[in-house]
């Protein structure tokens, strides 16, 4: 049961994945003209405002977007499924209209406190069209994740790519509009495609609003808006506080290492994509709990190796996507991307509370969090600048992941295999830091990324059955005899193993588990003979 829903799981991610690193890439590869055609500065600005938008999305939706994902798979009928998402779509829509109204009034102002003069008014206002098409196609492309159709959703992710590319270019390229082109690129393809969605699900969406359900939403989202305002200041106040002490082209400098970074954001993208319709359509939950401490281990152990590949190979990255103005953002890419794993496990971590709708303390983790982020940026930005930026939104991360952990435990607990997953953070960081202290060339930096999953072999990460699944990938090598197989060829140890040996148990009570698949495997050999 739990291989299948893991398979189930990785497929879902994967189709995602395959969509958000195609995103995500055309975004990195679009650095080269970005960082030619703008100023520092401008890259700067851009940087900020989109990771505003991204934010004030979350503060906006006010939890209804997780509500959402809840509630659905606790309705009981289509009726009922139909009427969550009515009222989840009319919700959206006059949440984010009121964003995009509020925020031209006030553009000026924001463009005063973002960057100290109001002369980037309109760059704002571009931003605030682009935050009221996300916030709705990210709704109205919820309902391909609930229906598990991953591969309508990731058709309409790379429509809106296409168009996005083909609009920036146009924008910023050819018609010289510098850093409204950038903006105005990325919320061409949103809305272009939103409208086609919108008429595709037209029959979905009846003019129905439901007053109780959405209570109840509310009260399951409302305590998450305090915690997206702190998930604001921590992703945004880092860029704040640079362009306040140290000025908008050292914050160029580093919006160009956290796009690389991005990177590792792809498996939170495919993860955070498929992960609550998943998580939530196990019902049962015994089988959920067990579930989520294989879901967490596997998803550290992929995102530990993704950073220590990025760490080692960014000073390349950088000057293959950069122009020399940039090449000084490789020195950052390390903190941000261990960082972006930390929060990676804080979302996987955080959907026991979701399954147990005890969301009211959420904001206590993630405020915690946040002043955490704030003293740590005026301590450490003014003399380290970027580092002390980038070492600050390292620290609130951990402290995001580790408070979480504790309320979890508290209202869900499952059985996580620590052991393997400090085992994975150690030795990805262990080879981050030789490779950096030793300024490895190209070439041992691939090696160093290459051999991750070997030395992680002798200190005991992988489960027995893990091991023999890894040494059945060799092509011309026998896994047992006969004697160790049933009629259908499965092997029987493997199975009675899979069942019973639990990530974290120690090595006698796996070796008893062991003899007992040995006895079966013995006993199924006589009675064959």
């Amino acid at each position: 049961m739990i291989a299948q829903q893991l398979g189930r799981l990785a497929k879902h991610s994967a189709i995602y994945g395959m969509g958000a690193v195609v995103s995500r890439l055309i975004g990195v590869f679009l650095l080269p003209v970005v960082t030619r055609y703008l100023t520092r500065a401008d890259v700067g600005a851009v940087e900020t405002l989109i990771s505003l938008t991204v934010v004030l999305v979350i503060v906006l939706r006010m939890g209804i977007s997780m509500a959402f994902f809840r509630f659905y798979f606790d309705a009981e009928d289509d009726r009922g499924r139909t009427t969550v998402v009515r009222t989840s779509f009319w919700f959206t829509m006059v949440m984010a209209t009121f964003g995009l109204v509020v925020g031209s009034i006030f553009a000026s102002q924001i463009s005063q406190l973002l960057f100290d003069t109001g002369s980037r008014a309109n760059l704002v206002r571009a931003a605030l069209v682009l935050l009221w098409a996300q916030m709705n196609y990210e709704q109205l492309t919820s309902l391909f994740r609930v229906e598990e159709r991953s591969v309508s959703y990731v058709a309409a992710t790379l429509a809106n790519v296409t168009i996005t590319v083909a609009a920036t270019i146009l924008l910023v390229a050819v018609w010289h509009k510098g850093a409204i082109g950038v903006i105005a690129g990325n919320f061409t393809g949103t809305l272009v495609v939103y409208f086609v969605l919108l008429a595709y699900r037209r029959f979905q969406l009846g003019l129905e609003f439901d007053r109780g359900l959405f209570r109840q939403m509310q009260r399951f989202g409302l305590p998450l808006v305090p915690s997206g305002l702190a998930l604001w200041v921590i992703d945004l106040s880092d860029r704040f506080f640079l362009i306040h002490m140290k000025g908008l082209p050292e914050t160029g400098v580093y919006s160009v290492a956290v796009r690389i970074s991005t990177a590792i954001l792809l498996v939170l993208i495919a993860l955070r994509t498929a992960w609550p319709a998943f998580a939530f359509s196990i019902k049962d939950d015994g089988e959920a709990k067990r579930t989520y401490g294989y879901v967490l281990t596997y998803v550290v152990y992929l995102c530990c190796w993704l950073s220590l590949g990025l760490s080692l190979l960014a000073p390349w990255l950088v000057r293959l996507l950069a122009t020399p103005r940039f090449y000084r953002a490789q020195e950052v890419v390390p903190l941000l991307v261990f960082g972006g794993t930390a929060f990676i496990a804080f979302n996987v971590m955080s959907i026991g509370i979701g399954r147990a709708k005890k969301t009211q303390f959420n904001w206590v983790i993630t405020g915690g969090a946040a002043v955490v982020n704030i003293a740590l940026n005026l301590v450490l930005i003014p003399p380290y600048g970027m580092i002390g930026a980038a070492i600050s939104t390292l620290v609130a991360y951990l402290v995001m992941f580790f408070g979480m952990t504790i309320r979890a435990q508290q209202v869900f607990p499952v059985p996580y295999q620590w052991r393997r997953i400090a085992l994975a953070v150690g030795g990805a960081v262990g080879l981050t830091v030789l490779g950096k202290s030793l300024d490895v060339p190209l070439g041992g930096a691939l090696l160093l990324s290459a051999v991750y999953p070997l030395v992680l072999l002798p200190l005991g990460f992988y489960l027995p059955v893990e091991r023999r699944r890894l040494r059945g990938l060799l092509p011309a090598r026998e896994r047992g005899g006969q004697a160790d197989r049933g009629p259908d060829r499965r092997v029987l140890e493997e199975r009675v193993v899979e069942e019973a040996v639990d990530g974290d148990r120690g090595d006698h009570e796996a070796e008893r588990e062991r003899r007992k698949a040995r006895q079966i495997a013995r006993e199924a050999a006589e009675r064959e003979s």
